[in-house]
């Protein structure tokens, strides 16, 4: 079973082939194929953690939606002066479908032919 660990908007997330989640909103369309940045690939007993080698590794998501989130309500309050304030806040979010983890094979050298081209 091979995961990744990619960061999508200043946060980390684990992610295996097929998974969904929702994070903060992007400006992709509904629809749209998204890069992930891996900052981890494992796949059983191996993993990539280098940057060269982390290169190679692509994780592809598809944006299936955008949603709200949960409506937070919050509430300043100092006794005894007279003051309170109400607020509240609901998140944009776009809900990810992970498409692919890929790995690109490593390519053999290519040989080099002799000057006199025998």
């Amino acid at each position: 079973m091979s995961y990744a660990i990619v960061k999508v908007g200043g946060k980390q997330y684990r992610v295996e082939k097929g998974d969904s989640l929702v994070v903060d909103r992007m400006s992709a369309d509904e629809g749209d194929k998204v890069d992930l940045v891996p900052l981890l690939y494992a796949d059983g007993d191996k993993s990539v953690i280098e940057p060269g080698d982390l290169s190679k590794v692509t994780v592809q998501a598809t944006v299936t939606g955008h949603e709200r989130g949960k409506k937070i309500h919050g509430l300043k309050f100092k006794p005894k002066r007279g003051y309170k304030r109400r607020y509240g806040h609901r998140a944009d979010l776009t809900r990810l479908e992970i498409a692919d983890i890929k790995v690109a094979a490593r390519r053999a050298a290519a040989k080099k032919e002799d000057a006199d081209g025998s």
